[in-house]
């Protein structure tokens, strides 16, 4: 529960913040010089604003200690620097939601840890693929590509599909997939045991690292050092398989990597 001190601190913060947002010349001052130091002439140019609108914008960020002058040049403080980049990642944040607005707001997201929704800006070049009426499998079909091309997975398998196990099975199989590690319910693993092919080629397999999670996770994630992609469930409760985001760049990767990372280790604090 927030404590009064706490909730004055945020009030007082949500106040600073909308007195700069409520400018464009206070939020574009803020923004120019996060990448460096300017000088009046390099602001003029950059914002096309004349010298008198800037003084006044710098004059009143001057008197609220985000900014300060150094001989002739002017930069942020540091109380500016961290406002400046919780702008940046708010900005980065709102296109990668508005990337594909449908995905986020039709899915459900709970699963998804809230300090990783926070970095949603780390997905901004991320694609999303859809399967239309013509073309039903297309996002599978792009996962396998995916997977096929990958030596190593580590995946948060949220349901039982033996579309997805036979495939990856055979990569195992044929040698191109040297590691897997499989995150899965205890239904998921006891399904996999139940059919023969399965268990000898996953629960025996020394490739093979299967991770036996008490909460049946509403995220199907994959990570490789190539790709991330991610496929979701509907609010209904019901999987989506016809909508999947694939991240290549290192953020992208990054963050997947990162929300295995947090499910292992919450694994090892109910272990303990």
């Amino acid at each position: 529960m927030t404590n009064p001190q706490t909730k004055e601190e945020l009030n007082n913060e949500f106040k600073n913040i909308k007195y700069i947002l409520t400018s464009t010349m206070r939020s574009k001052l803020l923004l120019t010089m996060y990448t460096g130091p300017k000088n009046l002439e390099e602001l003029r140019e950059e914002l096309k604003k004349p010298s008198a609108t800037i003084l006044h914008g710098l004059k009143e960020l001057e008197t609220i200690n985000l900014i300060k002058k150094v001989q002739k040049q002017y930069q942020l403080t540091s109380n500016g620097f961290l406002l400046a980049t919780n702008m940046v990642k708010l900005i980065e944040n709102w296109v990668s939601i508005n990337n594909d607005v449908s995905f986020w707001n039709n899915h459900a997201l709970e699963d998804i840890p809230e300090e990783f929704l926070k970095n949603m800006h780390l997905l901004k070049d991320a694609t999303y693929i859809k399967s239309t009426t013509s073309d039903l499998s297309n996002a599978f079909n792009k996962y396998i590509k995916l997977i096929s091309d990958s030596q190593e997975l580590r995946i948060i398998m949220p349901i039982y599909s033996e579309n997805h196990l036979k495939h990856i099975i055979e990569l195992l199989n044929n040698n191109k997939l040297r590691y897997l590690e499989l995150i899965v319910s205890k239904d998921i693993l006891n399904s996999i045991k139940l059919n023969d092919s399965f268990r000898k080629s996953l629960v025996k397999n020394k490739k093979v690292k299967i991770i036996c999670i008490k909460k049946n996770l509403k995220l199907f994630l994959t990570h490789s050092k190539e790709f991330m992609s991610l496929t979701l469930f509907f609010k209904d409760g019901h999987y989506d398989d016809s909508q999947i985001l694939i991240g290549k760049s290192e953020n992208a990767r990054k963050w997947g990597a990162n929300i295995i990372n947090y499910y292992e280790r919450v694994i090892n604090e109910e272990s303990i």
